[in-house]
Formats: C-alpha cells, sequence, structure tokens
C-alpha cells in the first residue's frame, strides 16, 4: 500500500499535508501509512473508513490500495 499510495498521491500532485487533510487525518498518519508502518516495526492497518477516503481523495479504485499479495490474518 505504501508505493501506491506515494505513487498516486505524486501523480495527482499533491503533498502530504493536502491528501491527509482531505481524507481526515494528520498528515503523521498519512505519512506513516506512505512508510507502511504504524508503529516501528508494526504494518499499517488502516480502517476501512480509511482507505475509502484516501481512495476518493486519490482517485484511485480501493482495490488498488489493497496488496497485491496480503498477509493470512487467520492465523492470529
Amino acid at each position: 500500500m505504501a508505493t501506491s499510495l506515494r505513487r498516486a498521491r505524486e501523480n495527482a500532485g499533491l503533498s502530504q499535508e493536502q491528501v491527509a487533510y482531505r481524507a481526515g487525518l494528520t498528515r503523521y498518519t498519512y505519512q506513516k501509512y506512505e512508510k507502511g508502518e504504524s508503529r516501528p516495526g508494526s504494518a499499517a492497518n488502516p480502517t476501512l473508513r480509511t482507505l475509502l477516503a484516501l481512495s476518493q481523495v486519490l482517485e484511485l479504485a480501493i482495490e488498488q490500495l489493497i496488496p497485491e499479495d496480503p498477509p493470512d490474518l487467520r492465523s492470529r
């Protein structure tokens, strides 16, 4: 998700701050999503609401923000 977020933001000509504001996030939170982590060593885990907001701001299909090979979370 991180690489696609950065690429989409750059293609849209938006700053991190602009995307964060339009999606209802803090810039810090958005930066963490773009880096792919929520805490050092911990993968980002955005809510469905956040994914929808980011897809709308960046004019992407929500599927483009979901990894092609997501981890199997059933083992938790």
